[in-house]
């Protein structure tokens, strides 16, 4: 440590010797004292640091030594640049200060505009919104100030960098739509605007002044309406619109020498084929192509095969018309290829063996039949070809190659494998429905061979134990008929002394009344997915819930009522029974809930296991000790009422180890926060990481529960297609209150993830204004709705009003009036206005209260 000191203290000693030694008001005496300023000790070429023109990163005219070019990223300068320092640079060209922590430019920054051709402020810390006078550095060729936090609109001098080649501002937080005035940069080769908060549409005209465009990237921000008008880009070579709310395909137009076209995570709509045959002869060049996650409609384009350059192919996740994969020729230097879920039927072609470059292979989600062919393995990561309808034998080059592949999937398929090659996870997560099928080795020569020994021996022994356990079985259930013959003459018994009890059983709660068609209670499995070994059955739910007693009923929802319950082992789950009849056969439901039990999120209530009586699917779930949001919101107002204003009295005995719902702080803007992120995580989740994507269909107070670490989980997902078409109707209105206003016309009213984020929007309101969606009392205002209370307060910036007074001085109030503001954008009257879960996930992370 001494030795690092001393060595810091002798370059710091030899730096202010050369400031000494520095002339004043020269470009070697600004640099110096940036860099001293700065607390960095500069690194000479030449061992020389009296020479300031022999530093590393900075370059000197050689006849004048003027300072032209500052070249120093991540040099670990720290804080503003300090007054009178770089900005005094009068013949700077080059300024390269990226990847350092720089939070504010001095105010003498702009004296650099005679000079200064390429500026890279890339990977700092700034903050605030883009300089105005950025329109008088008319020589600037380079701008890239990416990854920073830069706010509010672009402002519309740039129209003056006329010679600007290269426009980077992406990973910032800029805002509104992109300026007409960016027609005005008519040089420009490169842009990129990406991952910013941009709505609007493209400015017109846009690919005609383009001329010289090689690469365009709007990614990642809420542009909407029209795709734009690209036709005049004839130099584009990279375009990436993706992640943003563009409806309209349309890319006859574009002839450039293309290499690069992501459209994924749009709303692009329509048939496919407005792609037509002539645009894609001219994208010989193609390598990466995906328009995955939109809802294109029709035949997959024809022409696929002629693009010979194309390495990336992705159109999973649309609505494309049913055809045969046998009829789809892929370009043959193909190495990931994404067809997962679009509407494929028939069997996997054999040409696909001839893709030798493939790394990534995906039809996952369609209805594809016959056999797994032969696969080119020897460049092969990435397989899935779970939810179809494969038969036969994994292939065994396929089987030996998985070892070494870093993902692969077959579940929900009628294949056979050998489960002796896989671990138990492995085999839960990957081979779901399928079938182990090992071969039994045979050694002619070794009938007395140690092996053949060995599988005798554990043959026998099975015999054994098999005998031995049935003997054991029949004693027991006689003793027990015995004894149950002699104690029903004495007193009516607990169900959990009858486990043969047959059926069928009905229940009735206050508003339902279902029945499972069982006649054994002991003959019905109940699944729990982490105990795969325990054998419980129907007979445990029925003890468990006090044979469905109404006193452990907890709620009836739309689906049906749930219950409380402890299985054998104490395991405290919520029992949902799905009592509307089912859409689907046995095979299809357990399918299904066996794939909903694998969606794990730290906001999901976790399916922990089913169970299938009769026509009844009853669904599992981890119980959550505090309850839901709307009972924590409404009927015990956080921070006002006690424990002890609970009509039961066992509230304390039933949740002993729940953490108190009124501990100090739960009344407060962070608490509160915390509930709506979570929940924005968990349907960005299901939205856009789950495959097949996920829609909830009805978010509401009432489904978003909280755990004893009083961490909100959102309940209830996926299960509509477990339920009959009873329930279509019901579904498709929504809650009252969270219903979105395209619900009110039967033609729009199917539930989208764009109505999803409707209903988050409403709990947002909820959080933050203590309110009811319907039938509260909404202070000066005649509307009947939360919504329509809120929206126009926002409308009219009167957002104090709306703050709960219980929250109100808890936390920053710019910081709630902006979470007012993501609620109004989530409640958008039109679907297309509404942002993303995952924007929404983004801008709630910008607002979040520091760690205390």
């Amino acid at each position: 440590m001494g030795v690092g000191f001393f060595a810091f203290y002798l370059s710091i000693t030899l730096l202010l010797r050369c400031l000494a030694s520095q002339q004043p008001n020269t470009d070697a005496a600004f640099v110096s004292e940036f860099f001293r300023r700065m607390g960095v000790a500069p690194s000479s070429t030449n061992g020389n640091s009296s020479q300031v023109c022999s530093w590393s990163g900075v370059s000197c005219d050689g006849q004048t030594e003027r300072v032209v070019s500052l070249v120093a990223p991540g040099f670990g300068f720290a804080g503003p640049i300090p007054e009178i320092t770089i900005g005094k640079l009068s013949v700077l060209r080059v300024l390269d200060l990226g990847d350092n922590n720089i939070t504010a430019l001095p105010s003498d920054f702009g004296e650099l505009s005679g000079s200064l051709r390429s500026l890279n402020l890339s990977s700092n810390e700034i903050a605030g919104p883009l300089p105005t006078n950025i329109g008088n550095f008319k020589r600037m060729e380079s701008l890239d100030l990416s990854r920073n936090r830069f706010s509010g609109e672009i402002p519309s001098e740039v129209r003056s960098l006329s010679s600007l080649r290269v426009l980077n501002l992406s990973k910032n937080s800029l805002e509104s739509s992109i300026p007409n005035a960016i027609l005005g940069c008519v040089s420009l080769v490169a842009v990129d605007l990406s991952s910013n908060r941009l709505s609007g549409s493209v400015p017109d005209g846009f690919g005609a002044t383009f001329a010289n465009l090689s690469t365009l990237d709007l990614s990642e921000n809420e542009i909407s309406g029209k795709m734009p008008d690209l036709s005049g880009l004839n130099s584009i070579t990279y375009l990436n619109l993706s992640g943003n709310l563009l409806r309209d395909l349309d890319l006859g137009g574009i002839r450039g020498p293309l290499q690069v076209i992501d459209l994924s995570n749009n709303q692009f709509h329509g048939l496919i084929s407005q792609v037509n045959t002539s645009s894609i002869s001219t994208w010989s060049s193609l390598v990466y192509l995906d328009v995955s996650m939109n809802e294109l409609t029709g035949e997959f384009f024809s022409g696929l095969r002629d693009l010979r350059s194309l390495k990336h192919l992705n159109l999973a996740f649309n609505k494309f018309s049913s055809q045969e994969f046998l009829h789809i020729e892929m370009p043959s230097a193909l190495q990931y290829l994404n067809l997962s879920k679009t509407n494929l039927t028939g069997q996997i072609p054999p040409g696909i063996s001839q893709l030798h470059d493939l790394k990534v292979f995906d039809v996952s989600q369609n209805h594809i039949t016959g056999k797994i062919p032969e696969l080119s393995t020897g460049n092969l990561q990435v397989i899935d070809l779970s939810v179809n309808n494969l038969t036969g034998k994994i292939p065994e080059s396929l089987q030996q190659k998985l070892s070494s592949i870093e993902r692969f999937n077959f579940s929900y398929n009628n294949l056979t494998y050998c489960a002796e090659k896989f671990s138990p996870e492995t085999l839960i997560s990957s081979f779901i429905g399928s079938q182990s099928d090992c071969p039994i080795a045979v050694n002619p020569d070794g009938v007395g061979s140690k092996g053949s020994k060995r599988r005798a021996l554990k043959l026998g022994l099975a015999i054994a134990f098999s005998v031995f356990f049935l003997f054991a079985g029949l004693i027991c259930l006689a003793v027990a008929w015995r004894r149950r013959g002699k104690s029903w003459a004495i007193k009516q018994p607990l169900f959990k002394e009858e486990q043969n009890v047959s059926g069928p059983f009905r229940f009735q709660t206050d508003s339902t009344t279902w029945v499972a068609d069982v006649k054994l209670a002991t003959s019905v499995p109940v699944i729990i997915f982490a105990k795969p070994l325990l054998n419980f059955t129907f007979a445990d739910l029925l003890s468990a819930t006090s044979h469905f007693d109404q006193g452990t009923l907890l709620a009836e929802g739309k689906f049906g009522p749930v219950y409380q319950g402890f299985l054998p082992g104490g395991i405290n789950v919520a029992v949902k029974v799905l009592v509307h009849g089912s859409a689907v056969t046995d095979q299809e439901a357990a399918k299904e809930l066996e794939r909903l039990g694998q969606i794990k999120h730290p906001n999901l209530v976790p399916l922990a296991g089913y169970c299938l009586a009769g026509d009844q699917r009853i669904a599992i779930y981890d119980y959550m000790d505090n309850g839901n949001l709307q009972n924590l919101l409404h009927d015990l107002p956080l921070g006002v009422q006690s424990t002890e204003d609970w009509t039961s009295d066992t509230w304390e005995q039933d949740n002993a180890d729940a953490q108190s719902i009124t501990t100090e702080g739960m009344t407060t803007w962070r608490f509160r926060h915390n509930i709506a992120l979570g929940t924005a995580r968990a349907l960005a989740f299901l939205h856009h990481g789950c495959s097949p994507q996920i829609v909830h269909r009805d978010v509401k107070a009432s489904s978003i529960y909280l755990d004893s670490a009083l961490e909100p989980r959102l309940a209830d997902f996926g299960l509509s297609c477990l339920v009959g078409a009873s329930m279509e109707g019901e579904l498709s209105q929504g809650s009252p209150g969270y219903a979105p206003p395209e619900f009110s016309e039967p033609e729009n009213a199917s539930a989208t993830t764009k109505s999803d984020v409707y209903g988050f929007g409403v709990v947002l309101f909820e959080l933050l204004t203590g309110k009811k969606p319907i039938g509260d009392e909404y202070a000066g205002d005649k509307e009947t709705t939360l919504v329509g209370w809120a929206r126009a307060l926002v409308r009219r910036n009167e957002l104090t009003r709306l703050v709960d007074p219980k929250i109100r001085e808890t936390g920053p109030e710019k910081q709630m009036e902006e979470a007012l503001r993501i609620a109004y954008l989530c409640t958008a009257d039109s679907p297309s206005k509404r942002p993303s879960m995952q924007q929404i996930v983004g801008l709630l992370k910008d607002i979040e209260p520091a760690t205390i």
